[in-house]
Parts: C-alpha cells; sequence; structure tokens
C-alpha cells in the first residue's frame, strides 16, 4: 500500500500498476502497432496521409517541403515526436521498403545501403496516385471522422481504403504482447481474388492462392518455400516465406566465371549483406569464394568471384544461402485490427473478406451522401422552374419585401430550400435561368437519383459497384504496367546433399587425428608422420591416430551400441593435449568410447561385441544427423560394442581372450543397418579379443610387441579354417602374447 500526498487516502499498488499498464498495452495495440484490416493503416500513416491531404498535395500538384507535413501532423493529429512521423513518412516514399509508395518523395530519401533520409527540410513530399485511392471518398461522408487528441480538429477514423493496402504493403509493427509481419503482395493478383470472392464468397483458400500465390517484394528475389507450407501459412495467418537472392551465371571469358546478384531478399541492407560476406570470406568460412564486389549503380550488381573456375555455381550459391543474408526468412504474422477494435491472427481468405465488406460499406455511405445531394438540388431545380416563369416579381419582392423569404414561400409555394436557394443566387445568374437547362439537369439528376435509390436497395447492385473499384485497381496496377509487374518468382530449391553443401563450407586443409589411450583427442595441423614428440598428460600415452582432411567426418563408436558424428573441423586443436572425447559426445555415465574410425562413402564395416556378437555395416548407414549419435548395435543387458574394422576381405579371423583363433568366409556374416547381429566366434569363459578382415590372396598378418610384421597365408592356416560360431584352435606360434592382431 501507499500513501498519496498528505491526505490519508492510499491506492492498491498492484491494482493501480495492472489498471495503468494495461491502458498503455491498448493503446500501444490500437493507435501504434497494429494495422486496421480495412485500409492496412497504422493511426500515424493515416494522419499523415489525411494531412497531406489536407494540404492539397494531390498526385500531378506542387511538391511541399517535408517539414511542412510533419509540422501539421504534429500539431494537429499525431501527439509524438517529429523524428518518428518523418521516418514513418520516409518509409512510405521509398520504393525499395513499400511494395507500392504512397508518398511521391523529392530528394535523398534513403538507400536499399541502409543510408538514411536527409533531413525533413531538405526534401519534399506528395502524394502518389495509390494514396489517391486510399483517401478517395474522404468528402463523401464514407467513414466516420472523430476529434484529434485537443479536440481542435477532426480526422477520419479508418480512410476509405479503394487500394488494398493491408496485403499490397504489408506490415510489421510490435505492440504488448503482441505483434504483426504482412509481407506485401501484388495489387493486382489481389484484386483477381477479391473479384472471385465477389463471384464465390465461399471460394477455397486453393482457389484463392491460384490466383495470388504469394508475396510480391519491391526487392523482387526468388521465393524458394514448399506449396504446402504457404497454404499453411495463409490458413492460419502464421508462417514465413523464405526468400532467396536473385543470381545468375555470368561469363568472363578464357573458361573464367562469375555471380551476379541482381536482386536480394526484401528488407536486407545491401551494405550489410556485403559486409558479412567478406567477414566470412576473411574467416575463411567460404572456401569455394575467391572474392566479392558490389559493381552496384541504380540497379543491384553484386559479383561473386569463384575460388577456381572448376567450382560448381550452386554449390558455392547454397554455401552462400546458408550463412548469409542472400537467403532470409519473411515472417507472417498476420495480427490485424478486425472492425478497427479486435486484434487477432487470421488468414488471407479473411482478410480479403473483411477489405471487401468495408469496400462495401464506403460504396454505400458514398451513394447515401450523393443521394441526399442529388435530393438537396432536384429540390432546388423544382423552386427554379417554378420562380423562372414571373422573375420580374421575383426581383420585386427581393427588393421591396422586408421579408423576401417569407414573401416568396407565400407566392410560389416554395419550400424553404427552394426559397433561400433563390436568395442566394445573384441577380446575374438569376436573370440567366434558362427552362431548357434547368429541365435537362432536372432529367439527368432524376435518373441518378433513380439508380442510387436501386443501388441502396440492391445487394447484388452494391457488390457490383466494389467490383468495379476493384477493377480499376486491377487496371491501374495490372501486370502490364511498370509498377504492377510481379517482381517476386517462385521456385524448387535445388536438390543438393546437406552434407555436401556443409563440406564446401569449410576450408580443406590437412589434419593429423591424435587419439591418446586415456580418452583425449586433438587435430594437429599437416599429415604428421613423427609422433614420437608429442606430450600427453600424466599417465596418458598414444592411442591411435588419423590421417585426414577438414572436410571428413569421423565415426565414433561407443560401448552402448551408438555411433556418434564428429565434423574433424570442429576437434579441439593440438596446442595443448586436446579435449576428452567422451565430453565432446556427451556419453552418459559408464559409457566408454570403443573405437574411432574415418567415414568413406560406400565403405562397409564390421562390427563386433565383447560376446562375440557382430554384423557388417554400410559407412553410409552409420552417419548421425543429431547430436545423440544412431543406434547401430543391439546389445544384451552384460555385452557391450567392443570395435569396428573395415570390412576389406573376403575372410574373417577372430581371436578371443582364450587366445583361440578362427578364421572363416566374410560371405557368413550378415549386413544391416542396424540389429544384434550373428555369432561370430563361440567361448566359454571370457570374450572376444580382436577381429580383423582380409584378403585370401593376400594372407593374415599381425604385428608383434617388437613391431614386426607377420603374413601366414591361408594354406598355412588350414586348420583354423572353421565355420561361424565354431570356438576355433588355440593360435598359431608366433601369434602375439597381447592377443591382438595389431592392425589398428
Amino acid at each position: 500500500m501507499a500513501e498519496t500526498g498528505d491526505t490519508g487516502d492510499s491506492v492498491d499498488l498492484r491494482e493501480a500498476l495492472e489498471e495503468r499498464y494495461l491502458a498503455y498495452a491498448l493503446s500501444t495495440i490500437m493507435h501504434r502497432a497494429l494495422p486496421d484490416v480495412r485500409d492496412g493503416m497504422k493511426p500515424v500513416h493515416r494522419r499523415i496521409l489525411y494531412a497531406m491531404r489536407q494540404l492539397r498535395l494531390d498526385p500531378g500538384q506542387a511538391f511541399k517541403k517535408s517539414a511542412r507535413v510533419v509540422g501539421d501532423v504534429i500539431g494537429k493529429y499525431h501527439p509524438h515526436g517529429d523524428t518518428a512521423v518523418y521516418d514513418a513518412l520516409v518509409r512510405l516514399a521509398q520504393d525499395f521498403a513499400v511494395r507500392y509508395p504512397l508518398v511521391d518523395g523529392q530528394g535523398n530519401f534513403g538507400t536499399v545501403d541502409g543510408d538514411g533520409a536527409a533531413a525533413m527540410r531538405y526534401t519534399e513530399a506528395r502524394l502518389t496516385e495509390v494514396a489517391r485511392l486510399l483517401l478517395d471518398g474522404l468528402d463523401e461522408n464514407a467513414v466516420d471522422f472523430r476529434e484529434t487528441y485537443d479536440g481542435s480538429e477532426t480526422e477520419p477514423v479508418v480512410l476509405p481504403g479503394g487500394f488494398p493496402n493491408l496485403l499490397a504493403n504489408g506490415a510489421s509493427g510490435i505492440a504488448v504482447g503482441m505483434a504483426t509481419s504482412i509481407p506485401p503482395h501484388n495489387a493486382a493478383e489481389i484484386a483477381d481474388a477479391a473479384l472471385h470472392l465477389i463471384r464465390h464468397p465461399n471460394a477455397s483458400l486453393e482457389t484463392i492462392l491460384k490466383m495470388m500465390p504469394g508475396p510480391d517484394y519491391p526487392t523482387g528475389g526468388v521465393i524458394v518455400e514448399s506449396r504446402e507450407a504457404i497454404f499453411e501459412a495463409y490458413r492460419t495467418g502464421r508462417g514465413g516465406f523464405r526468400t532467396r537472392a536473385r543470381w545468375e551465371r555470368e561469363d568472363a571469358g578464357r573458361g573464367q566465371w562469375q555471380i551476379v546478384v541482381t536482386e536480394i531478399p526484401y528488407q536486407v541492407q545491401k551494405s550489410r549483406l556485403i559486409e558479412r560476406i567478406a567477414e566470412l570470406l576473411d574467416n575463411k568460412k567460404l572456401p569455394l569464394l575467391g572474392d566479392v564486389r558490389d559493381e552496384s549503380a541504380e540497379d543491384i550488381r553484386i559479383v561473386l568471384e569463384p575460388r577456381a573456375r572448376t567450382v560448381d555455381p550452386v554449390l558455392m550459391m547454397e554455401s552462400l544461402f546458408r550463412l548469409t543474408d542472400l537467403e532470409s526468412r519473411i515472417p507472417l504474422n498476420m495480427n490485424v485490427l478486425m472492425g478497427g477494435q479486435v486484434p487477432r491472427v487470421v488468414g488471407v481468405v479473411e482478410v480479403l473478406k473483411a477489405w471487401l465488406e468495408h469496400l462495401k460499406e464506403v460504396a454505400v455511405r458514398r451513394a447515401e451522401h450523393r443521394l441526399g445531394k442529388v435530393v438537396h438540388r432536384l429540390e432546388v431545380l423544382d423552386g427554379f422552374l417554378v420562380v423562372y416563369l414571373d422573375l420580374d416579381k421575383v426581383i420585386a419582392i427581393i427588393r421591396n419585401a422586408d421579408d423576401a423569404k417569407a414573401e416568396l414561400i407565400a407566392e410560389f409555394t416554395l419550400t424553404d430550400v427552394q426559397a433561400e436557394a433563390i436568395l442566394n443566387m445573384r441577380l446575374r445568374s438569376l436573370r440567366r435561368l434558362e427552362e431548357m437547362e434547368i429541365r435537362r439537369e432536372h432529367e439527368r439528376l432524376t435518373a441518378e437519383r433513380a439508380e442510387l435509390e436501386a443501388l441502396l436497395a440492391d445487394e447484388s447492385r452494391q457488390w457490383e459497384k466494389v467490383a468495379e473499384g476493384v477493377r480499376h485497381v486491377k487496371e491501374a496496377f495490372g501486370p502490364k504496367t511498370a509498377l504492377g509487374a510481379r517482381r517476386t518468382t517462385f521456385a524448387d530449391a535445388p536438390e543438393t546433399s546437406p552434407d555436401i553443401v556443409a563440406e564446401a563450407m569449410i576450408e580443406k586443409e590437412p589434419l593429423t587425428v591424435v587419439y591418446s589411450r586415456k580418452g583425449w583427442i586433438r587435430a594437429l595441423k599437416g599429415h604428421v608422420k613423427e609422433l614420437d614428440g608429442l606430450q600427453f598428460r600424466q599417465d596418458d600415452s598414444l592411442g591411435s591416430w588419423l590421417h585426414v582432411e577438414t572436410t571428413d567426418k569421423l565415426l565414433v563408436l561407443a560401448t552402448d551400441g551408438r555411433v556418434y558424428t564428429l565434423g574433424a573441423d570442429r576437434l579441439p586443436g593440438g596446442r595443448g593435449h586436446g579435449e576428452p572425447l567422451r565430453l565432446l559426445l556427451e556419453l552418459e555415465g559408464g559409457v566408454e568410447v570403443a573405437g574411432i574410425f574415418l567415414h568413406e562413402p560406400d565403405t562397409q564395416w564390421l562390427f563386433a561385441s565383447r560376446h562375440g556378437r557382430g554384423f557388417i555395416a554400410g559407412a553410409d548407414d552409420l552417419v548421425a544427423t543429431t547430436k545423440r549419435g544412431r543406434q547401430v548395435m543391439s546389445l544384451a543387458d552384460d555385452d557391450v560394442a567392443a570395435m569396428a574394422v573395415r570390412a576389406a576381405g573376403d575372410h574373417v579371423a577372430v581371436v578371443g581372450e582364450n587366445r583361440k583363433l578362427l578364421i572363416f568366409p566374410i560371405e557368413q556374416v550378415p549386413t544391416l543397418a542396424k540389429g544384434r547381429g550373428v555369432r561370430l566366434q563361440r567361448y566359454k569363459d571370457g570374450g572376444l579379443s580382436d577381429v580383423t578382415v582380409f584378403c585370401a590372396t593376400e594372407g593374415l598378418s599381425w604385428t608383434d610387441t617388437s613391431g614386426r610384421r607377420h603374413v601366414r597365408s591361408l594354406d598355412d592356416l588350414a586348420d583354423w579354417k572353421g565355420e561361424r560360431a565354431s570356438a576355433g584352435r588355440m593360435a598359431p606360434p608366433g601369434f602375439p602374447r597381447s592377443n591382438t592382431f595389431g592392425q589398428r
């Protein structure tokens, strides 16, 4: 509780804060951030256009200083700062920000590079034809007016909206607890969809999207979003559109070529985009790209040179799309004020219907206003016809009578309106009255009154009046006009393997991967041959090593049967001792690393468990796409994955901890994508010690503790040949005491 002043009165602080914050939130939602579905305008934009109309800045008229417009807006209608108003005015004039500009600007109104506009005292502005369509009907009681913030003026609650501004120009804004983001669309396509809805009010979204397939950005570009995703976005009012820059391959002579980007995604600053590409190039994140430069003048022209002429241009662009704003996702969140009161996320069909209903209401109100004018004029003309027959008496009454109006009404049986009209005429005009001219005007207005009354009485005629206005929009901004031609196209993204693209974004350099006996891993630069001088942590030593490239993938087998995938470029550097591999993989407690090997496409690997079960798996089936790895071996409760060896040969040699050796054809081992496998060797005690695959023509080899290599032919090992799952025989003389073949 908090006391206010010395009066002893108190207020609940929580209630007071809630009340004030709610008032602020509602004000932000309704009077600042969200557009009205009827005219697609936020209050600041509506007030700018209305102020410019009051200043008579119509299309074709002389320009006036932007400062004059801003001054009128903040002085009469918009109680906010001049910077906010001028920024809004500037955006309405930018043809790269607004699909159909509402303000015709003269002077520096900013650039696509992100440069700001000149100060308002230097620039000039007037309305465009699009803005005229939005304002058309304001003087004909088409919409309601309300008092301005200080009560000294009135302003329209909503504009007549003869142009589909909400969808054609889009909108974006952040309110309290909600936001809106609507991309621009093609006005002629919107008109086609609206005309179809007038004829078929229950038309499906599929039909509407055949006429209005998607956004049409002022900066062009290519939409690569799937048709299913676009449909769902327009159905729910939420989604997004993946948009890419438009590019082409340009020959530079002598076998050289370059990529030229001519259009960039909507709302992407060109200068920032080029800075980002250059930054990635310096950091060696774009190994396929050689150089980037900006050759833009009035049109966009960004030149991308490849590192070598053998580079695949599609692959190079795919890598750029992944890392830069050459591909951008334009969000759709159709959160609008329905009826100017209720914020709601709606689908595109509902938006079109709301706009058409508004146009119908405007058409009816304009017809009623015009009918009132016509009826009033007909009444006046009837009076003129009466007094025309005796003008001298009229003049005499006006000259001599004390109450000329009452005298005229009594003498000629006139209405008050008729008498007032006669008294307000100049004498010259009164003497020039001609009966035929009055009767022609009377006949014309009588016919117009009949048409207006028929329009107001027949809803189908009202919809035809709406359709007439929509058709005018279609004609004025059709596909054959410079402003109306579609700029954004649709395409499917090239089917490029994510792995290939990811590899293309890595600078290819040689590495030597070193794995210690205690499980620490690091990557030395280059293919190092002498590893004797490497330093390890206390009580640790060299375990295994691999020569790889930064673009390679390493496959790591864990004792729980999972295979993890590690990019060689992501391994810790070789300056220190590296990092524990189990921490990089985030292995669970009790799970250890059983083996590490290089992924080579189209190769096969023999997996074996401690209990002597195994199977063959293709390398491409082992690559994991997630951080959790891929479950390859299904193990019994007390079994663990022991090793994986290259299955390059026609025979398998297995040795157990009991020193028994068994050799059998590799055809007896099944090939599986995942599973438990089959028994390779039978044990009474202990388990598997080592396994290898060899070619019969080359013989079985092993390396003893002294580093000497021994080779035995298959004939020499005839006694150890048998069937899979046999026990085998004691290893031949000379076999290492370590019970391993020593080849990994």
